[in-house]
């Protein structure tokens, strides 16, 4: 009985000083940003809060400034899966040496990021970008659109002076006139037609296709595929519903978006194909472009094979 008693106090001490490790490892912490549509929809309905809970995990959300330092910190171990970044920030990551994994993209999106200048500028076509200052954000897919506009144009990223800000501070720098133009993505590019009387020099559309790809660190998707799943199948529900309920969505993302008005939401929500699927190797192909334009123009410390990654596939249904 003794026995029996000392056998039973040690399973129950067992149990509660293994119970805080085990809901440890049970906490998927998510990073984000503003631009991370459907995710950002799903926080705030809720939805995958409630199933992965059902699977004893508990989500905690992170909100980033912008893609790079989102996966920085996936990188970094802080953060274990990433909402969809621009197709060239896993470049930059790739490079830094990150093992990160490829688990969704959103099909190609060329008119939801853009060239914008002053509605009275002087900048009529893309080599009148010559000379001037241009807001950008390093490493965004703006950063590559403003490659390939320059290119197109027969100009070297070297013929511009690049203002590496935040959308917020591209924003401001051009509203207050300290730069000649600006290249942004959606909501910022329809918010500033609608407010600042902006003009559309050119959007991505024949010059980057603009894929956003959703990525998780390699050992989290290694040892967890049943919750990247889950998380895929939560993006999929969730886009389905965006595109039903145009208006509902607006309604829930535009307190986020710094209260812009509900027909902005749904209109920069319209240039966004909010398609999700796998990553496979071919799909990769404009990350090898981009890649080598960034090697190119110096932005890159060496060459990479964009193919030379890690991708996760959903089970089937």
């Amino acid at each position: 009985m003794t026995r029996l008693n000392a056998l039973g106090g040690a399973l129950l001490v067992a149990a509660l000083f293994s119970f805080p490790l085990h809901a440890a490892e049970q906490t998927l912490r998510i990073g984000y940003q503003k631009s991370s549509t459907l995710l950002t929809l799903i926080k705030q309905r809720g939805e995958l809060d409630k199933s992965l809970a059902s699977q004893g995990v508990k989500v905690s959300w992170h909100e980033f400034s912008s893609g790079l330092p989102l996966l920085e910190a996936l990188n970094l171990n802080n953060v274990d899966l990433s909402a969809d970044v621009a197709d060239t920030v896993p470049v930059f990551a790739q490079a830094a040496g990150a093992n990160l994994t490829y688990y969704a993209r959103e099909t190609p999106s060329p008119d939801a990021q853009a060239i914008l200048v002053p509605a009275d500028s002087s900048i009529k076509t893309l080599q009148d970008l010559k000379g001037k200052k241009i807001a950008v954000t390093k490493a965004a897919g703006s950063h590559y659109l403003l490659i390939a506009a320059l290119k197109k144009a027969g100009l070297k990223f070297s013929d511009v002076s690049p203002a590496w800000l935040t959308p917020a501070d591209g924003r401001a720098a051009m509203e207050n006139g300290s730069v000649a133009a600006w290249v942004t993505w959606e909501p910022y590019v329809t918010s500033a037609k609608a407010e600042q009387h902006v003009r559309v020099l050119t959007s991505g559309r024949g010059l980057a296709s603009y894929q956003r790809y959703y990525l998780a660190s390699t050992e989290y998707a290694k040892a967890h595929p049943a919750v990247l799943n889950t998380v895929y199948n939560a993006l999929e529900t969730q886009a389905e519903w965006l595109k039903a309920h145009p208006a509902e969505a607006a309604k829930l993302l535009s307190p986020l978006w710094g209260k812009l008005p509900i027909s902005t939401v749904v209109q920069a929500n319209a240039q966004r194909s909010y398609h999700i699927e796998p990553v496979k190797s071919a799909d990769l192909a404009e990350q090898q472009k981009i890649a080598d334009a960034f090697y190119q123009a110096k932005l890159l410390p060496k060459p990479i094979d964009t193919q030379a990654v890690n991708t996760w596939q959903p089970a089937s249904p």
